[in-house]
């Protein structure tokens, strides 16, 4: 499925046939077993992201098996692999060298920048694919690199919170809650007002309060962490936490922040946001995943109905994670 533009701007998924792509120096080309579907392929599909070209194969939560590689790849044939949002970072910038691959300004992006896994096969730098841990399937492996990783890494830099506040309970969310209930965090999720089943769903993993965004929490919060790309959110976050306390917004878009008053971020309250990920964020969440052990829990869309899965990812239709099968 390629993202192409219509009369008028409008970008659209369509589906295409296209000859096997073929790998070259320190690639490999995958036979796609899923791949999840994230909220910024809706940001791209609704033109609130700016893919660099047209047309562009979204997906970038890919499991697959290895069938075809290049030169000095070092990965066999047969090798099962993720891919992720990072598709590949120049190595050698300020920020490269300092372990911040994820701010590298020539970084090219899985599904943005090089064509991703709403397809039957893709290829995929071989240094930036990610080993997979045993017991995890395609389907539940899938939501892992990119659900999963994102909110490992949004929990990480929001310190060592006891008390967690999570708003906005979908794909991220289900599976870093679980992450801090096993740290021994107290988890408490925000949903859209009303939404009972999704308040039911967060505390299934993991959360011991759940409620709707317009609701006060029942306790001051260390830390809160926001995957719904809705500006308005960060207000009442700030207002949530304690002084001292962290406010990460783990989306890579988001609608506009509302003023709020400078006592809403005084004591010492930090707003930061998440870019990305890095492979090491990778290789410590993929070892930790069979630890805890995570459950994702997903619904599955053949890869011709990718535009439906959006729909209801935009909907707000889902429970857990969508991932696409060929």
């Amino acid at each position: 499925m390629a993202l192409t533009a219509r009369e008028g701007g409008r970008l659209e998924l369509d589906a295409v046939e296209r000859a096997e792509p073929e790998p070259g120096r320190g690639e490999v080309r995958l036979r796609v077993g899923a791949c999840g579907v994230c909220r910024t392929d809706l940001h791209l599909v609704d033109g609130e992201l700016v893919p660099p070209r047209l047309p562009v194969v979204p997906g970038h939560q890919i499991v697959g098996v290895v069938d075809a590689a290049g030169p000095g790849a070092g990965l066999d044939a047969g090798a099962r692999v993720g891919v992720p949002w990072l598709g590949w970072a120049d190595g050698t910038c300020a920020f490269c060298t300092s372990g911040r691959e994820n701010l590298c300004d020539a970084a090219r992006f899985t599904g943005l920048d090089r064509d991703g896994g709403y397809a039957t096969a893709c290829v995929a730098d071989a240094a930036f694919c990610l080993p997979l841990p045993d017991g995890f399937g395609d389907l539940h492996a899938a939501p892992l690199l990119c659900a999963g990783l994102i909110g490992f890494r949004t929990l990480r830099l929001a310190g060592d919170p006891g008390v967690l506040g999570i708003y906005g309970f979908g794909s991220a969310a289900h599976l870093v809650a679980q992450v801090a209930a096993w740290e021994g965090r107290r988890v408490l999720a925000f949903t859209r007002p009303g939404d009972t089943a999704g308040q039911a769903f967060a505390r299934a993993n993991g959360a011991v309060w759940a409620g709707g965004t317009d609701e006060p929490p029942p306790e001051e919060l260390d830390a809160a962490l926001i995957f719904a790309p809705a500006g308005e959110l960060v207000p009442p976050a700030l207002r949530a936490v304690r002084k001292g306390g962290t406010v990460v917004c783990g989306g890579i878009h988001m609608s506009d922040i509302p003023s709020f008053p400078y006592a809403d971020l005084w004591g010492e309250r930090v707003l930061r946001s998440v870019a990305n990920l890095t492979r090491a964020d990778g290789h410590e969440f993929l070892d930790l995943a069979p630890r805890v052990p995570l459950r994702t829990t997903t619904t599955t869309y053949a890869l011709r109905d990718a535009a439906r899965a959006l729909d209801d990812l935009r909907s707000g239709r889902l429970e857990g994670a969508a991932v696409l099968v060929p």
